[in-house]
């Protein structure tokens, strides 16, 4: 295994890393004001998805960028964020000659369930068989996938299980795929706080406060996965817009209490995630990423690297990058896509 660190632009501020609990207190406005540096202004155009799809279960709305007869790149965005995480990536690619497909995931932008009968589900497999899906309907083949948070799940899900479909892949926090087993056993403590929204979410009341609150709580959950990333108004504004989905509270919330076993998924999944529950090894070229300052839960780079058996490197993103590093270094997630590529190709391993 191949492990480099990535220091991005030093245009990112420093500041100092805060526990999760620390940070939560600040945002719920429980411990005293403190002096705040005020943000860069973001430049950054939009990504727009002016693309819309039926594909499976849903009307996938997606941006679709670079020449038609490019290699593709599909991005996966993680909650809760939109496609505006490869607002700066997905054009870098399109111009190298990629073309780039970035969906609004289910429950998000412009995503719709084309009927009001299915359930909506937020179980992993569910969200991996719309990349699938999505796939197919656009007659795409085969993709280098990229992604982070439930993006990198359904990234890794597709690798392992549909390796046939897949180029490349990039990973943010590695090897992300589990089951509802897993999920039951308890954790030590500290690491069950770092879950506390999980928990929430369990509950009749932390659905409704989600309901309530959803871009309060979005923002809350991006200063304390990313705490040293000063991102301004305007640019959680235009992601927190694909939150307003009307799908967005039943499938965010499915997705955490299916991990714990309290709610079940649909009967068409089940095989898969009974294939998943095995912990499926991915064979596929890949990169795996993880920022310094990741403030989320996840998984430390040794525990995954005996699951990636093809091509594998792993890079830390250096200089105070969190949870979203495509949004936080996008020139360095944009190369870490690129070299995942060329992993593809290139001859002998990389191990």
């Amino acid at each position: 295994m191949n492990t480099v660190s990535i220091a991005p632009p030093s245009s990112l501020r420093r500041l100092p890393l805060v526990s999760w609990l620390l940070a939560a207190l600040l945002a719920s406005g429980n411990a005293a004001a403190a002096p705040v540096e005020a943000p860069a202004s973001t430049t950054t155009p939009a990504l727009i998805a002016d693309k819309q799809i039926d594909a499976g279960d849903l009307s996938i709305g997606y941006a679709d960028l670079g020449p038609a007869k490019g290699d593709v790149v599909i991005l996966l965005h993680g909650w809760p964020y939109d496609i505006n995480s490869y607002a700066e990536v997905a054009p870098q690619l399109a111009a190298r000659g990629y073309r780039v497909i970035v969906p609004h995931l289910r429950g998000y932008g412009s995503t719709r369930f084309r009927s009001a009968d299915t359930p909506r589900n937020g179980e992993p497999a569910a969200l991996a068989s719309d990349v699938i899906a999505l796939m197919d309907a656009l007659k795409i083949p085969r993709a280098t996938l990229a992604g982070y948070d439930w993006g990198a799940r359904s990234a890794d899900i597709v690798a392992a299980l549909w390796p046939e479909r897949v180029n490349a892949l990039v990973a943010v926090s590695g090897y992300l795929i589990s089951s509802q087993d897993a999920g039951r056993k308890p954790l030590p403590p500290q690491a069950e706080l770092q879950w506390w929204y999980q928990y929430y979410f369990a509950t009749d009341r932390g659905r409704a406060g989600y309901a309530q609150y959803t871009h309060d709580f979005a923002r809350q959950i991006w200063q304390l996965a990313s705490p040293r990333w000063t991102f301004d108004d305007a640019t959680f504004a235009r992601s927190a817009a694909a939150l307003d989905n009307p799908d967005h509270v039943a499938i965010v919330v499915h997705n955490y209490r299916w991990r714990l076993g309290l709610a079940e998924g649909e009967p068409k999944y089940a095989a898969l995630e009974q294939q998943l529950a095995q912990a499926p090894a991915i064979t596929v070229p890949t990169i795996t990423i993880e920022g310094d300052a990741n403030g989320a839960p996840h998984p430390q780079p040794q525990a995954y690297a005996g699951k990636f058996t093809g091509k594998y490197e792993h890079r830390t993103f250096e200089g105070g990058i969190g949870h979203n590093p495509p949004q936080e270094a996008p020139e360095a997630f944009v190369q870490a896509v690129i070299d995942a590529t060329h992993l593809a190709h290139a001859k002998g391993g990389a191990r």
